[in-house]
């Protein structure tokens, strides 16, 4: 199929690319409505955006011809928010015009500044760069702005959320007043609508986010968990899926380190990028995630912008994001392109009713599943032998007269075994969690009833019971987060109306309550108090625990103020009657 629409040059570089239609955001700027227009387009990454702008910037950069002439002053200047991002819109914008003659440069941090520079010496049509080491070229007289017919923003969103307003504000102040200015971005907050206006003319807007893919190619997921499981349900996220590429999104540099010291602890063939590393490791990390070397790669937000590992299939949260635009541009690393992927957030139980009003903010639609156990994980490893195994295969004589041998010395069902073990034993194991057993400690143990190992027990109550929904489900990780235990160290959990027995191991009994002693009263849970009982709640005499006031909150749940009935206060010196 061909585009008779299109310059020959660039017509060509489509077919041969194996293009036979456009996405609906490539259609969109081709429309005789976009035609020499300023655009402001809301476009999910993976959409075919690098290809979009590509096609929208010909009719200036070749200017009614199939061919550029001598590359000089740049015609056109891309600007990407992160390395990565820039060398890949390099690597496409240079297939796409390698027909025409366009010579197609990088400008990006990290680099050689003085290749750089030599290569703007001898000219270029397209210059695609981060906002910094662009405006560094700018200040340098390097960079030559004069002949600018067009200057894209790719992703401009990300650009203002990683401090970069200056520095686009100068280049933009640099650039031709008749140049076309081309806005891409995947979410259109209010930042992005005051550039639009400050630089551009006329714009037309083009939105295809929802009419695209969007996210309709992303299957999101969450699961609610003990804090102290999160790191254990990423490890079993990443076994029951085992997708051939994922990225596990954290919140900090140092988590970063603890996870992915973890994970290739455990085995897991893991990479981490965050702003710590440097541009040769960030490369070697990339290239073996693109290689197969690596599986998993674990990375901060600012650290990931701009990934683009086309066999991505799953995306997991193991930090909540920020907000549902951190959210939404995390999870667009999968699901690109028309395949399928999975984003799946994990969740601690205290923050649920946050996210909940996350994604309904976002509008975006959410599974909630329960973490997959090691039974799952188990099932689905025994199913995925199985499949791998009843795939035809060629065989030499070699491998046939190796297997006669085998079947000498041993039965079928024996080196069927044999070859299951040796495929488990290369597997990282599966974790138990916390969250998957908490359903099943309900008020446990009745009066008379004693679980082996709590014969001789203490008890210790926390000022939280019915009235404020409370549920083993987030006490047991509560317990076992502030009390330093595991959650084999707890017993009988006995929620009343308004406070919650909880039994423990008399070992463990001096350990719990120094610990509790010195927990933090500041976080989301502090306001819960919990002290030593004088016995179980059949013997206990001594009045309600209270809750601190403040603090912690849940739908008529503790810290809420306690009804009281009207302050009265004596009168001073009363009148007599």
């Amino acid at each position: 199929m061909s585009f008779p629409n299109l310059p020959s040059s660039l017509d060509e570089a489509l077919v041969a690319r194996g293009y036979t239609a456009f996405t609906s955001v490539q259609q969109a700027v081709l429309e005789p409505e976009a035609a020499g227009r300023d655009l402001i387009v809301s476009a999910q990454t993976g959409s075919g955006k690098t290809v979009a702008f590509g096609l929208a910037c010909a009719p200036e950069l070749l200017n009614g011809s199939d061919q550029l002439g001598r590359a000089g002053e740049p015609l056109a200047l891309v600007i990407a928010p992160t390395r990565e991002l820039a060398l890949q819109v390099q690597r496409e914008l240079e297939w796409l015009y390698a027909k025409a003659g366009a010579r197609v440069i990088a400008c990006v941090g990290g680099m050689d500044i003085r290749s750089e520079q030599r290569n703007l010496a001898h000219g270029a049509h397209i210059v695609v760069g981060t906002p910094g080491r662009l405006r560094d070229h700018l200040e340098r007289g390097k960079l030559l702005t004069g002949s600018l017919r067009t200057v894209i923003l790719d992703e401009a969103d990300e650009m203002l959320d990683m401090g970069f307003r200056e520095e686009l504000e100068e280049i933009l102040d640099a650039a031709p007043e008749g140049r076309r200015t081309l806005l891409f971005s995947a979410t259109m907050p209010k930042p992005i609508a005051a550039l639009a206006r400050a630089y551009q003319r006329d714009a037309l807007k083009i939105v295809t986010i929802g009419t695209d893919r969007g996210h309709g190619d992303i299957t999101y997921q969450a699961i609610a968990v003990a804090p102290n499981d999160i790191e254990h349900s990423v490890v079993n996220l990443l076994r029951f899926h085992e997708s051939e590429t994922a990225i596990v999104f954290c919140a900090t540099r140092e988590s970063v380190r603890r996870l992915h010291a973890s994970l290739i602890e455990r085995g897991f063939d893991a990479v981490a990028l965050s702003g710590e590393h440097s541009q040769n490791e960030r490369n070697h990390a990339m290239q073996a995630l693109r290689d197969r070397r690596a599986r998993v790669c674990v990375a901060t937000d600012v650290a990931a912008r701009g990934i683009d590992l086309p066999d991505l299939r799953l995306v997991i949260h193991a930090d909540i994001p920020r907000d549902a635009e951190s959210l939404q541009h995390r999870s667009g690393r999968t699901g690109r392109a028309g395949k399928k992927g999975t984003a799946v957030l994990i969740v601690p139980f205290t923050r649920r009713k946050r996210v909940e009003g996350m994604l309904r903010g976002a509008k975006i639609s959410t599974e909630w599943i329960a973490a997959p156990s090691a039974d799952d994980i188990r099932k689905r490893d025994n199913d995925r032998l199985v499949d791998m195994l009843l795939q035809p295969v060629e065989l030499d004589e070699t491998d046939r007269q190796l297997a006669a041998r085998l079947l000498e010395k041993k039965s079928a069902e024996e080196i069927a075994a044999a070859l299951v073990k040796m495929h488990r034993s290369r597997l990282p194991a599966p974790e138990d969690l916390l969250a998957g057993g908490a359903p099943q400690r309900r008020e446990r143990g009745g009066p008379d009833e004693v679980r082996p190992g709590f014969e001789d027990s203490a008890w210790f109550r926390m000022s939280v019971g019915r009235r404020q929904k409370a549920d083993p489900r987030w006490l047991l990780p509560l317990l076992c987060r502030r009390g330093h235990i595991t959650k084999g160290e707890v017993g009988a959990i006995r929620i009343g109306d308004a406070e919650t027995f909880v039994q423990i191991p008399r070992a463990a009994a001096k350990k719990f309550a120094d610990a509790i002693k010195r927990a933090p009263t500041d976080g989301d849970d502090g306001d819960i108090r919990i002290e030593a009982a004088s016995g179980p709640p059949s013997q206990e005499r001594r009045g309600p625990l209270r809750p601190k006031p403040g603090g912690f909150s849940r739908p008529n749940g503790p810290g809420r103020p306690q009804q009281r009935g009207p302050m009265r206060t004596k009168r001073k010196n009363p009148a007599p009657r």
